[in-house]
């Protein structure tokens, strides 16, 4: 067996991306429902007003990313779209609300963006409602 064989078996891949998928989706979920607690709850909201459009919209676009379009990815569903917008909501936290601090309170957010990155680029895999669809619409165009 070589170790410099670059082929990948794609059910391997498959799996991963799911596994990934999972493990980033619910991670992130951890980040988006207490934001989502604090819009529920009402009352004063003090958050990062990155758009110029108020605090409240941007935890609403924040909590939109970080909590829906967690349960997308997590679904395999309308994938890479949700992994757009969680990218772009890392940029933001990565690079605009924390960029004046420590590399250590960037890390996690650029993580995340690198993760979505791979997403976007590779998509949901097999293992997702995106293929299921997908494989529906083809089996149709017979």
């Amino acid at each position: 067996m070589s170790y410099l064989n670059t082929k990948t078996n794609p059910i391997i891949l498959d799996v991963v991306i799911f596994i990934v998928r999972l493990f980033v989706g619910f991670a992130m979920i951890s980040h988006g429902f207490p934001k989502l607690q604090t819009l529920i709850n009402g009352g004063e909201i003090q958050f990062y007003d990155f758009l110029g459009l108020g605090s409240t919209v941007s935890l609403i676009l924040t909590v939109f990313a970080e909590f829906v379009c967690s349960i997308f990815i997590i679904l395999g569903l309308f994938t890479r779209v949700a992994a757009g917008f969680l990218l772009f909501t890392m940029i933001i936290a990565g690079f605009v609300v924390h960029g004046a601090d420590p590399f250590d309170k960037r890390e996690l957010s650029l993580l995340y963006l690198s993760i979505y990155l791979i997403i976007i680029s590779v998509g949901a895999g097999k293992f997702s409602v995106d293929h299921m669809i997908e494989k529906r619409r083809r089996a149709s165009d017979w």
